[in-house]
This record gives C-alpha cells, sequence and structure tokens, in this order.
C-alpha cells in the first residue's frame, strides 16, 4: 500500500478549523469511482457527507494534525497486535470525530489483510464512515480522485455564479429592474429575496420562504427581520427598530460590530440560520438604510457571491432612485421632454456651465448597463447612455478631466455650453472614430485658435454651405470626405473609423471630386474643404 499526504503530519493546525476555497466533495461520488473500488463498511450511509480534502497519517493519535472535513487515510502500521481486545480503536475513532474527520479510509495489504472488526464497530459506535481501500487502489489515487472532484465542483460552482451575475445583470436593465433583480435571485438561490426600506418595511420580494418545521414560519421570518436590522446602516431611517433576536439556530453573523444600539461599528452583511433555512442580510452602498434579506433552503459556495451581485446592483437602482441627486435627474429628463432649454435644466444636473461629452466603445463585447455605469463612475458622472456598441458620458467640465479608461477606447468633446450638448455629441463621436482608426486610446477634440478664428462664424458658415453644397444633400459622402482628410487621406484608416469596405471609401472619396469639381490630391483644396467642413 502505498502512502502519500497532501497534509504532512508536520502541520501544526491553527485556532480554528480553516475550510478550502473549493466546493467539498460528497463521499457518495468517491465511492462511485469504479476505479478505485472503494466500499463504505460502516457508519452512517449519509449523503450529505462530504470531504474537504484527503490525508495520510500512520499516527496513532492523528487529533493534532487534523483540521476537519478530511478523509483520513491509513495502512494500520499505528495498531499495536493487541488492538482488538482493548480500547484502542475507540480511542483512535474518538480522536478523529473530535478533530471534526469527515471519514475514515482503511487500506487493506501489506500490513493488515481486513480491516480489523473492532475498528468497524467503533465507527459504527462513533458515526464515522468507515472506507475499505483495496489493495490495487494507492492512497495518492485516491487523494488524486478527491481533487479532481473538487475541480469538477469548482467548475461547476464558476459556471453557476458567471450565468447568475450574467442574469442578474440583465435583469438590471429590464423596464422594472428592482423586481427584476429580486426575482432573478430568488430564482438563483431557490428561496425568497427582500429588498427592506430604511424604516424595516418590505419594499419588494419575490419567491417563496423556504419550508420551515411545523409552526417555524414566524421564527424565520422574525429572525431575518432581525438580520436585517443589525446590517442596517445607522444613517438610515428607522435603523433602531426591530433589533430583534439573531441568536436563532446557528448563527454565524457575519461583521465586526453589534448593529445598532451595539456601541461598535455596523456590519455589511451578516447571516444566520433558523429553523434548518439559512438566512442572509446585506446592507446596500446607498447610505439610504436600505437592506437585502435572502432566505434559502441551503448554502452552497457561490450563494454569497450571488447574493453580492444581487447587493451591488440593488445598491445601484436604489441609489438611482431614491438619493436626491437622482431626483434631481428625472426632473431635469422630465423638464426636457416638456419643452424646457438645456440652460435651464444643466443646473439640476450638478454640473456648471461648461459640459463634456466622452464617446467610449469597450474592447470587449457590447457593454451593458451596469458596465456602463463603471465607466461613468469612473469619469465622475452618473449620466449616462448605452447606444449600442458606444457609452455616452456627459461630465461638467473641470470636474473631473476624462483620462484613459483600461479595457475602453474614448473620444472626448471640447468644453460646451448645455445649448451645444449636441454639437459636442459629434464632435465626441468625431474624436472617437478617430481614436479607433490611429488605435489610440483616448483622443480629444481640439479647440486650438488659428487663421480660420479671425473669419466671423457666420460669413464662415456660410461661405461651408456654398463649397459643399454639391454634396451636402448625401450626408455619407460629406462624413466620408470629413474623415479621409482628418486622417490625410488615407484609405484603410478611414474605412476601419466608418466601418465600410476600403473600396467603399474610395468611391464615396472620386463621386466627391467629381461633384465638387476640384483635385482632392491638392493640399490648397484640402485645406479649404476642411475650413468649410469644420463650419458646416
Amino acid at each position: 500500500m502505498e502512502e502519500t499526504s497532501t497534509m504532512p503530519d508536520s502541520a501544526v493546525p491553527g485556532p480554528a478549523p480553516a475550510v478550502p476555497p473549493t466546493p467539498p466533495v460528497p463521499l457518495a461520488a468517491l465511492l462511485a469511482r469504479e476505479d478505485l473500488g472503494l466500499r463504505q463498511i460502516a457508519g452512517p450511509q449519509n449523503s450529505a457527507t462530504v470531504i474537504h480534502w484527503a490525508h495520510t497519517s500512520e499516527m496513532a493519535d492523528p487529533y493534532p494534525y487534523l483540521l476537519g472535513g478530511e478523509l483520513l487515510l491509513t495502512a494500520g502500521v499505528h495498531v499495536p497486535e493487541a488492538a482488538g481486545s482493548g480500547t484502542y480503536f475507540d480511542d483512535y475513532v474518538s480522536r478523529i470525530v473530535e478533530a471534526g474527520g469527515a471519514a475514515l479510509g482503511f487500506g487493506v495489504a501489506p500490513v493488515h489483510d481486513t480491516v480489523p472488526r473492532a475498528l468497524v464497530v467503533a465507527c459504527d459506535d462513533y458515526g464515522l464512515p468507515l472506507v475499505e481501500v483495496p489493495p490495487r487502489t494507492t492512497f495518492s489515487g485516491v487523494a488524486r480522485a478527491v481533487w479532481q472532484l473538487m475541480a469538477q465542483a469548482r467548475h461547476t460552482e464558476l459556471r453557476r455564479v458567471t450565468e447568475a451575475q450574467q442574469s442578474l445583470a440583465a435583469a438590471a436593465a429590464r423596464p422594472d429592474p428592482v423586481p427584476s433583480v429580486l426575482r432573478q435571485l430568488a430564482q438563483r438561490v431557490g428561496g425568497r429575496a427582500t429588498l427592506y426600506a430604511p424604516d424595516g418595511g418590505e419594499v419588494a420580494s419575490a419567491g417563496r420562504m423556504p419550508a420551515a418545521g411545523a409552526g417555524a414560519g414566524g421564527e424565520v421570518s422574525g429572525a431575518l427581520a432581525g438580520l436585517v436590522a443589525v446590517v442596517r446602516p445607522a444613517t438610515g431611517n428607522g435603523s433602531g427598530a426591530g433589533t430583534g433576536d439573531v441568536s436563532a439556530g446557528s448563527g454565524t453573523g457575519a461583521g465586526t460590530g453589534k448593529g445598532p444600539g451595539g456601541g461598535g461599528p455596523t456590519p455589511s452583511s451578516a447571516s444566520d440560520t433558523a429553523a434548518g433555512v439559512h438566512l442572509a442580510a446585506y446592507a446596500l452602498g446607498t447610505g439610504q438604510g436600505f437592506v437585502l434579506g435572502v432566505a434559502a433552503p441551503r448554502r452552497d459556495p457561490g450563494d454569497h457571491t450571488i447574493a453580492s451581485v444581487g447587493a451591488v446592483l440593488l445598491s445601484l437602482l436604489t441609489g438611482e432612485h431614491q438619493s436626491s441627486t437622482g431626483a434631481a435627474r428625472s426632473s431635469a429628463l422630465v423638464r426636457l421632454l416638456l419643452g424646457a432649454a438645456p440652460e435651464e435644466v444643466a443646473p439640476l444636473l450638478g454640473g456648471g456651465e461648461r459640459w463634456v461629452v466622452v464617446h467610449a466603445r469597450p474592447d470587449g463585447p457590447a457593454p451593458d448597463a451596469v458596465t456602463a455605469s463603471a465607466l461613468g463612475a469612473a469619469l465622475g458622472s452618473a449620466l449616462v447612455d448605452v447606444d449600442g456598441d458606444v457609452v455616452r458620458v456627459l461630465v461638467p467640465a473641470g470636474h473631473r478631466e476624462p483620462t484613459v479608461q483600461q479595457g475602453w477606447t474614448c473620444g472626448v468633446s471640447a468644453p460646451v455650453g448645455p445649448n451645444e450638448w449636441g454639437s459636442g455629441d459629434t464632435q465626441a463621436g468625431r474624436a472617437l472614430s478617430r481614436a479607433r482608426a490611429t488605435r489610440t486610446r483616448l483622443v480629444r477634440h481640439g479647440e486650438h485658435p488659428g487663421l480660420a478664428d479671425l473669419v466671423p462664424p457666420s460669413e464662415a458658415a456660410a461661405h461651408a454651405r456654398t463649397v459643399l453644397a454639391p454634396i451636402t444633400a448625401n450626408p455619407a459622402l460629406t462624413e466620408t470626405l470629413r474623415t479621409w482628410l482628418s486622417l490625410h487621406g488615407s484609405w484603410d484608416r478611414t474605412a476601419v473609423a466608418l466601418s465600410v469596405h476600403r473600396n467603399t471609401v474610395r468611391q464615396r472619396i472620386t463621386r466627391c471630386a467629381t461633384l465638387l469639381s476640384t483635385d482632392l490630391d491638392d493640399p490648397d483644396v484640402r485645406m479649404e474643404l476642411w475650413f468649410a467642413l469644420r463650419h458646416a
């Protein structure tokens, strides 16, 4: 029998059992591996028995070297000849159980031909699963199988969490985002998700409360309400109401404080168990006192991550709709729709007299609402719009200068007044096209004084209309000419900027030259046309 150890006997355990960041392996899954030939011969046949790792030891007292949750493997080298007539096996098994061992694997051969009968009896008495390891199966093979099953479980769990994150993000973009996020979260954890108001009342909920013991429904609801009160920020309205008792069941209160009235900082999340139902509460990061409560029949490794994503999304949604700035933005939108001038509503948006428009395109997939909001936060503005593959952000000028954003290609307009937001949008779009064509992370629309500034704007516009009249009716020709001139006549870069084939660019430029009756290879002609396009 080969002995290998995934954890040396010299390891000194910590003060508390440590659980690895990988899902545990059901003992039943290990027993089902035909290549191992393992057979359980004692202990409870419990499908809920799980293994966190495998460990080999021939110590007579393995207690000091166990962390809890192990499948302890031994060939019985430590067993004395007279062990069957005394209390040796009782003492040995009791120490494994006391240390939190999950199961014992006994290797048959080369020391023992069969599993000692006294060991089988002791495992039955102490409720420790005993697994017979046949001679053909090495301990290293068992340990490898445990890690393989862990890797498979980890992959499955990561895929489940990823799919849940995607579905929650999609739900946040729906017309009814808060109920949609709660519905999706409840479905993913198989229980109930509730958004609690600052005063402790339910704003919205979805899913069903997991079945508890007879008459325990009120206990579960009360424990969840108490848990919600513990994590509610002290600044929220009614934060001291309904603190309740969160010690029902096996509470695991996560957090560093005592909650409202406890004299310590308020934890951002906490968990508890009541009547066999797993409970969790998450304070939303809006500063408004909203809390997410979750009740589920089980607590899988990825459930905390999934619920945390839901809490982040709800923080964005409640912060947007409940904060004073969110209300001001809604008011500004309504006034614009009802005919107010942009300069009249600009003060409601929290900016000054000048603004910049940013157009950004991600390197990866098309942006969603959450990705766009994150970009807006990085640029210092909540005024964000997702338009296909492009995110548009309206940023107060001087508040925070837009800088290069990792993973984004950006175009930035010149500072404009509220009545020039449309012009700024056009400038940012052209700057983004130039950035993509030149493979530059960020391009700004320049405002450099030059000869063109010597001509009054009205006269420059009139001249532009006259020069460009032959092609004005065809916006595609005008935009192609503008982009082509800005990129110094490069066919390929213009094609990239306009997302068309280079032959299409050639055909349009040739058409422009024909309609304008001019030679586009002449630098003076190009300068004249560029001047006109700038003032068109």
